[in-house]
């Protein structure tokens, strides 16, 4: 295990991308970046691959009162996940329920329409790599499996830079594939294991995204 630092999203997209060799040239693989901080990693990803890159937008349906704690997950595509058991547990009505999806719809339809000139990529039937610039409690990276796992892709493989040993342990009940490059211990942040772990910014993600 190398517990060294990476310099930067962009290194540690070349560290990844060396372990995802094996989907390198092949016609049915999609890249897909959790924005903002995944796109620098999954762009390094995508040109190495070979393969098209694209963004994953997903939001958590955080609880009223408590949105640290989340309800369910949206996507793009329409796809929703709800945890009934949480929603029946705190009585949350249907109406309140209704009232966070069409909130953080909205935020999701913002930010498809700043990221993306057209409509998202058809991913039935497509190895989606997603990334992310690294795991700490895994929370949004689950929320995007299960909402892309309704898009009826052939396989979900799950690939970070850095991630907590215990997070990617319990990906792989979820994913199809999971690839963390550093599992250093302890973990603590994923942010202590990037020298530069500046905030990707709106303007670098669409740049990215549009790259020639």
């Amino acid at each position: 295990m190398n517990a060294t630092k990476f310099r930067d999203r962009a290194e540690a997209g070349c560290a990844l991308a060396a372990e995802l060799s094996n989907y390198e040239n092949r016609n049915d693989v999609i890249v897909l970046a959790l924005p903002r901080g995944g796109v620098p990693v999954a762009f390094e990803v995508a040109r190495a691959l070979g393969a098209p890159l694209d963004v994953f937008l997903v939001r958590k349906l955080g609880v009223p009162g408590h949105e640290e704690y989340a309800m369910g997950a949206i996507a793009e595509g329409g796809a929703m996940v709800l945890s009934e058991d949480v929603i029946e547990q705190l009585a949350i009505p249907q109406r309140a329920v209704q009232a966070v999806v069409q909130r953080e719809r909205a935020e999701l339809e913002r930010r498809a329409r700043l990221y993306r000139n057209g409509p998202p990529p058809k991913l039935r039937g497509r190895t989606v790599i997603l990334v992310d610039d690294g795991l700490a409690t895994g929370s949004s990276m689950r929320a995007a499996v299960a909402a892309l796992r309704s898009l009826d892709p052939a396989s979900i493989v799950v690939a970070v830079p850095v991630a907590a040993r215990e997070t990617c342990e319990a990906l792989r009940n979820e994913a199809d594939e999971v690839v963390c490059a550093r599992t250093p211990e302890p973990f603590h942040a994923v942010g202590l294991w990037y020298e530069d772990f500046e905030q990707t910014s709106d303007e670098e993600v669409g740049e990215l995204l549009h790259h020639d």
